[in-house]
């Protein structure tokens, strides 16, 4: 009998990786390619979906010769997407209309602010669980729409189609112009600002509000089942499953019951609890997002605290103070100092995203004195990450009756011993570190081999996860709730420093 695999396509911010994976939930095999990042101006990101696209079809191969193995050997794709970043592209020819808009960009700013005064939060938050965010899909079609002439017309006349990442994949490994499928699924439509996040529907008034006709829309479909056979790059495999990438995390950490909870570490981080079949509309900041659709079986929902800048505070302290040489040298400096030093960064580059979505805010680094030492903002660095943490936590405590019994993390920063165990202190719960790192490639890849048959139920990819590390609280109580204080009165100090700019 042949072995066979299942392959997930995870397409993220940096970079596409291909890896395969064997039935006990192993990696087999990995490739990589990073793509260009464009700032053409202060604001926006950029990405090139063709580069993307032709990215793929280099990787596809080269995972595959790793393993020394063929295309009949795959019984299923998995496709896991960086979320809300989007792409319009011609329906007869398959070029983008332009660069793919990255959900990191903020150039719709002016136009968010109106939206929050008219028709205002509720709204929206009435319909799709979703307040004005420069983070959405729809503000920025509505963007292209007013900057780009004739667009909206041509969308309206049925000539332009939209999508997320996994959209533009899929309909490119499915014939592209030559009948490709146009498809999305429950998770990454729940991040548009366009869905009736109850019925897993277009919403009529949210299109009308927006301008985008419905010819431009993919037909939504469940996270996991067979939407088709691949035509290019993987002729004749059924691609089975397509999940944002968080919620890509969270399946694969096995947070398959209410309350089960995981937090990405990456350039940002992302903290999801699952909370079940009821959609729980949080008051405290949080977005409520589908977290995953399994074929027909009932929609389970989360709660998410998006988190701007962890990870790619490491970097800036890097690169742009040149404090360190390598990312893992931040914690042993770090080590060099009992304590911050009173000294707290809030790294608000672009604004605060969850639980605080101020727009307005910057960052800012107080408490300095001449005692204060690089390894005091070494320190200080890291344990940004655990405060930002611990008021997502806090929010999904207000919004939900689940407790936080213990925090599944994943991520590049999860190296970071100090790191883990900070959070472990701050949040007063068990951290735990799975042994298959590659969490939102490994979520593609189990949703796509349960929708394909190569795993049974939920169940067994349970018994498929183990723990690799775990970090206990350790922290006296009242220093902590002390230093949270100080950590809240300095965020307070990163608020109002810009103003918006006036709508073009």
């Amino acid at each position: 009998m042949v072995d066979r695999y299942v392959m997930s396509i995870d397409q993220g911010t940096t970079s596409t990786r291909c890896m395969l994976f064997d039935q006990r939930g192993r990696l087999v095999s990995v490739a990589q390619r990073e793509h260009q990042q464009h700032f053409p101006r202060p604001g926006w990101v950029e990405h090139d979906a063709v580069e993307i696209w032709r990215n793929l079809q280099r990787i596809v191969p080269e995972a595959l010769s790793k393993a020394h193995l063929d295309a009949r050997q795959i019984a299923a794709i998995g496709i896991a997407n960086q979320r809300e970043t989007t792409v319009l592209w011609d329906r007869r020819t398959g070029t983008p209309l332009g660069r793919a808009i990255v959900w990191q960009d903020t150039r719709t700013a002016a136009l968010v602010e109106d939206l929050r005064k008219e028709p205002g939060d509720d709204f929206f938050l009435e319909r799709c669980c979703l307040a004005p965010s420069t983070y959405f899909s729809a503000p920025r079609i509505r963007w292209l729409f007013d900057h780009v002439e004739g667009l909206e017309q041509r969308a309206r006349n049925g000539e332009v189609l939209f999508g997320t990442i996994e959209s533009w994949l899929i309909w490119n490994l499915t014939g592209g112009a030559d009948g490709g499928l146009h498809i999305t699924d429950a998770t990454n439509a729940s991040r548009t600002m366009l869905i009736n996040i109850s019925k897993l529907t277009w919403d009529q008034e949210l299109m009308a509000y927006f301008g985008v006709p419905h010819a431009m829309l993919p037909e939504i479909r469940s996270s996991a089942e067979t939407y088709g056979d691949a035509r290019a790059v993987l002729p004749g495999v059924p691609i089975t499953a397509a999940l944002g990438d968080q919620q890509a995390a969270l399946f694969g950490q096995t947070c398959f019951s209410p309350g089960d909870t995981k937090c990405t570490y990456g350039t940002g981080s992302f903290l999801l609890m699952n909370t079940g079949t009821d959609v729980v509309r949080s008051r405290h900041g949080l977005l409520t997002t589908v977290a995953y659709k399994i074929a027909n079986q009932p929609t389970v929902y989360a709660l998410e605290g998006p988190i701007a800048v962890t990870g790619a505070l490491v970097q800036w302290f890097r690169d742009r103070l040149g404090l360190i040489h390598t990312a893992p040298e931040i914690e042993t400096l770090a080590l060099t100092v009992e304590d911050n030093g009173g000294c707290y960064i809030v790294p608000a580059f672009s604004g605060l995203f969850a639980p605080h979505w101020r727009s307005d805010a910057r960052g800012v680094i107080v408490g300095l004195t001449s005692y204060i030492t690089k390894g005091h903002l070494a320190r200080a660095v890291l344990e940004a990450t655990g405060w930002q943490t611990r008021e997502v936590v806090d929010a999904m405590k207000a919004d939900t009756p689940f407790p936080l019994q213990q925090l599944k993390v994943d991520g590049g920063m999860t190296s970071d011993n100090l790191l883990m165990q900070f959070l472990a202190d701050v949040l007063d719960v068990p951290v735990v570190r799975p042994l298959v790192a590659e969490t939102v490639s490994l979520g593609a890849a189990y949703a796509a081999g349960l929708a394909a048959g190569y795993w049974s139920d939920l169940e067994v990819l349970r018994r498929n996860w183990h723990r690799a590390a775990q970090w206990l609280p350790a922290m006296d109580p009242q220093r902590r709730e002390w230093e949270y204080e100080c950590w809240q009165r300095a965020v307070e100090r990163s608020l109002g420093w810009i103003q918006p700019p006036k709508r073009r």
